[in-house]
């Protein structure tokens, strides 16, 4: 499943992201690199140590906390905490599959599952070249490249990579979440039950009988298949 979000972040919010990344010390993107993805991994990247790092992702996490559209499509049960990267012109990210675990900054070895992975552009689409995002999967092969303050929620088991910038700068924060419901499949289905249910909320009411019958069924799935 791959969704696309708009505008997470405000005009407002985006200028002054990019203006304190923008001023802030980088260094080369493969330094979080698996075995095999740095081998194709050519960026650059904030320090996910870097207090710039840490009070921006602090302030994506808190704009996701507000989007119900990223809760119903991930169904989060812990977020990484956001880095930040850079495309300048010829750099490329090749082919790869992200890590399925990942240990969290900060925390002594404390580890997650990245069951989804988030893109969130921070440069508008004419701000560059080349660029874009292609995640390929079970519903197909996508090129994503979305206006700055969109996000693009995907199964982190796809198979994806970065085309070569050819122009410009593509400047991003990425991020994997552990879901509640770890199988794409069953997040999905939930998913696009949580969308009919809005839209019949919206036609019936919310104490129409078939309302609460979908609610009662959608509750029940997350029961079966959640895992905390």
């Amino acid at each position: 499943m791959l969704i696309q979000i708009p505008d997470i972040l405000t005009p407002d919010e985006i200028r002054d992201f990019r203006q304190r990344l923008e001023a802030s010390i980088w260094v080369d993107g493969r330094v979080t690199a698996g075995d095999l993805a740095v081998q194709c991994k050519h960026n650059m990247q904030l320090p996910v140590d870097s207090p710039v790092a840490i009070e921006l992702g602090e302030r994506v996490l808190h704009a996701l906390g507000a989007a119900p559209a990223y809760h119903s499509a991930a169904l989060p049960l812990r977020v990484l905490p956001p880095m930040f990267n850079r495309y300048e012109a010829g750099m490329t990210f090749g082919a790869h599959v992200d890590n399925a675990i990942r240990t969290v900054p900060g925390t002594g070895g404390a580890r997650l599952r990245a069951d989804v992975s988030t893109t969130l552009f921070l440069s508008d689409p004419d701000e560059y070249e080349g660029g874009e995002l292609v995640i390929r999967d079970t519903f197909g092969t996508q090129a994503v490249k979305l206006p700055a303050g969109h996000i693009v929620v995907y199964p982190s088991s796809s198979l994806h990579h970065v085309t070569p910038v050819t122009r410009g700068c593509r400047w991003a924060s990425f991020f994997w979440a552990q879901s509640m419901v770890k199988d794409d499949g069953q997040r999905t289905m939930l998913h696009e039950l949580d969308l009919a249910i809005i839209d019949v909320r919206v036609r019936l009411g919310d104490d129409n009988p078939a309302v609460l019958a979908l609610a009662n069924h959608y509750h029940n799935l997350l029961r079966r298949w959640a895992e905390l």
